[in-house]
């Protein structure tokens, strides 16, 4: 593990070699039952260790440090393992989103269904191939749930700090879950409330990208109530704010750097914030644009129309209300901070990881 102790900072690529580990303490067992699930379950190592940011990680390193880990104390390293099972729940995360979303790829590879569609094809196995994709893709999915329990486990962490994570970590795994049903719910309905979609925000993203691995960092130290509940402030701002980038960049981002092809979200009618914000301030300003919006998006638009609902995003001013809701979410972030006795090393790192996250472009 590679931990610079001056600054607190844990290389990204001490997480990836952490989680290389026990992908290769898994192979063992899956190999056990075949080559050809052996190949299955490397998709999933695969998937995991060829992209992403380690954003949970990371977070859940600086809510230890913050509460008075030490870097490079003998406790450092089950920190950093248990800290990797986050990636696990965001692939199973990720694996069943592009499914419900029907998106064909992640991180400029194919979707986990769409690989294994072709695997069937490849290989001339009998029946569908897309419902082999799905239903494969779903068990991967579950599977990755179930190593990120065993990594949690497996850890090394003693067993008074297990007793500490095991409500944030229970939080963490049935949050996002409440925040894919009310997301779900929500397209169903074509609910365009803004406050809706907020709350998709809250428990689908913000909850386990920063939320809860900040917590489940200070529960490992023994973070005070205090500590906690400043976490959970600046988890939930910054963690929606998160979202909110990913929902500009949906619309907006390079597909070269953001590895998703670009307007996915307004094909697929997704009722996100953004969305939500330009209904609203259509229907009060321009009744042909809110019109437009509600006949075009969940369509499968073309680059000329796709280019129509981008500018009326930005003329509407629904661009520029999230751009103020992000910046907005990053000030009572840093705000929490500094009303708590997070450790000034910790204070700094989590100050920058919000700039990153309201200014990135990925």
């Amino acid at each position: 593990m590679t931990v610079t102790r001056a600054t607190g900072a844990v290389d990204v690529a001490a997480i990836d070699a952490t989680l290389g580990d026990f992908f290769a303490g898994r192979r063992g067992e899956a190999e056990a039952f075949g080559p050809d699930l052996a190949a299955t379950v490397a998709e999933l190592e695969s998937f995991v260790l060829c992209g992403g940011k380690r954003v949970r990680p990371v977070f859940v390193w600086l809510g230890w440090l913050g509460a008075g880990g030490d870097p490079g104390g003998p406790r450092a390293h089950a920190v950093l393992r248990a800290s990797a099972a986050f990636e696990l729940l965001h692939a199973a995360g990720l694996i069943h989103d592009d499914i419900i979303d029907a998106s064909p790829t992640r991180r400029g590879r194919p979707s986990a269904h769409v690989a294994f569609a072709e695997r069937h094809r490849a290989r001339r196995f009998s029946g569908d191939p897309a419902a082999f994709g799905l239903g494969t893709a779903i068990v991967l999915g579950d599977l990755a749930l179930i190593w990120a329990d065993a990594l949690v486990a497996d850890s090394g962490l003693p067993a008074d700090a297990r007793t500490r994570i095991g409500p944030v970590w229970s939080a963490a795994r049935a949050e996002v879950m409440y925040g894919q049903l009310l997301d779900l719910i929500n397209q169903a309905s074509d609910d365009e409330d803004v406050e809706s979609a907020l709350r998709v925000d809250r428990y689908k993203t913000a909850s386990y990208t920063v939320q809860r691995p900040l917590q489940f960092g200070g529960a490992v130290a023994g973070a005070d109530p205090a500590l906690t509940a400043a976490y959970g402030a600046y988890g939930v701002d910054v963690g929606i704010a998160f979202q909110l980038r990913d929902d500009l960049l949906g619309v907006f981002g390079d597909p070269a750097v953001t590895g998703k092809p670009c307007g996915d979200d307004l094909r697929e009618g997704k009722r996100t914030v953004l969305l939500a914000t330009a209904l609203t301030l259509a229907d009060a300003r321009d009744a042909a644009a809110a019109h437009y919006l509600r006949t075009k998006i969940g369509t499968d638009l073309t680059d000329d129309e796709l280019d129509r609902v981008r500018t009326i995003l930005v003329d509407v001013g629904a661009v520029a209300r999230v751009e103020t809701r992000i910046a907005t979410c990053g000030e009572r972030a840093l705000a929490a901070l500094d009303a708590s006795d997070v450790t000034d090393l910790a204070r700094r790192r989590l100050a920058e990881m919000a700039d990153t996250v309201l200014q990135r472009t990925r």
